[in-house]
């Protein structure tokens, strides 16, 4: 069966030989001096008594924090539930977004349709789903996952109908030629011509639906880091917020890395 990269040779990529700042090694380093250097910071400023501890604990109350969720057994709960919110709020709206971005962009009638009316929801502010959701869903985890997916659905769907407007049409002539239609064809050729949109509308998707977390665990929620953070809050417990801010962006990094490595799976099968 004839693939875009059949078709296309501009879709391949010439590798580059490996220079110094591409070695893995320079990467990791690199990637953890600007952490390391903001802890010793954040260390010194509160050792030194240049911010108040009731501002800013110190990095080692931030650890004993930890310790003492991870005693109680709340704090992997608090991690699980989260990040089973995460997976499937993305999943969900990263397939829905991917469908209607095939639609819009495949189909001068689909776009004409439903673009002006998803440009006009894109604005629509987080925050603002959740009085709708709780009225349409009540408070259990259906409203919060509903409001993860609409935060990933809107990357997918930008970023890939986008590029489907932009599939070389002498590519998609030639897959014609050897009789493909509908879905054959978008599955064939017009997918893996825009396989590298696709994949950055994913990692920008598990982004979005981090940040749309903080919000879904806003909906009468009891657990998750998201709670963590405004329960804190309420209790003056600076500390656990901080332990829930790295957490987040731990747990963020995780997840966008294991995306990288979906992406180079993908870049290698179709580029």
């Amino acid at each position: 069966m004839p693939s875009a990269a059949t078709f296309g040779g501009s879709l391949t990529r010439p590798r580059a030989g490996r220079s110094f700042w591409s070695r893995r090694s320079t990467v990791i380093v690199g990637g953890l001096l600007v952490p390391i250097v903001v802890v010793v910071v954040w260390h010194v400023a509160t050792t030194t008594g240049l911010v108040p501890a009731y501002r800013l604990p110190a990095p080692l109350s931030v650890v004993q924090a930890a310790g003492q969720l991870l005693e109680d057994g709340s704090l992997g709960l608090h991690i699980a539930i989260s990040t089973q919110r995460v997976v499937i709020g993305f999943l969900a709206g990263a397939a829905i977004g991917l469908a209607l971005a095939a639609v819009v962009g495949l189909s001068r009638l689909g776009d004409i349709l439903l673009s002006p009316t998803l440009v006009a929801l894109r604005a629509v502010p987080s925050l603002a789903w959740v009085p709708l959701l709780i009225l349409w869903l009540q408070i259990g985890e259906e409203s919060k996952i509903t409001l993860i997916a609409i935060g990933a659905f809107f990357p997918v769907y930008t970023t890939v109908a986008a590029a489907l407007r932009r599939v070389d049409p002498h590519l998609v002539e030639a897959g014609r030629s050897f009789g493909l239609r509908g879905w054959s064809l978008l599955r064939t050729i017009q997918l893996p011509a825009v396989v590298p949109s696709l994949v950055s509308g994913l990692r920008l998707a598990m982004a979005q639906a981090w940040l749309f977390l903080v919000a879904a665990e806003l909906i009468a929620s009891s657990m998750g880091l998201g709670w963590l953070l405004t329960d804190s809050q309420q209790t003056g417990r600076v500390d656990r917020i901080l332990l829930a801010i790295v957490l987040l962006a731990l747990l963020g990094t995780l997840t966008n890395a294991l995306l990288v490595l979906f992406e180079r799976a993908v870049l290698r099968r179709w580029l």
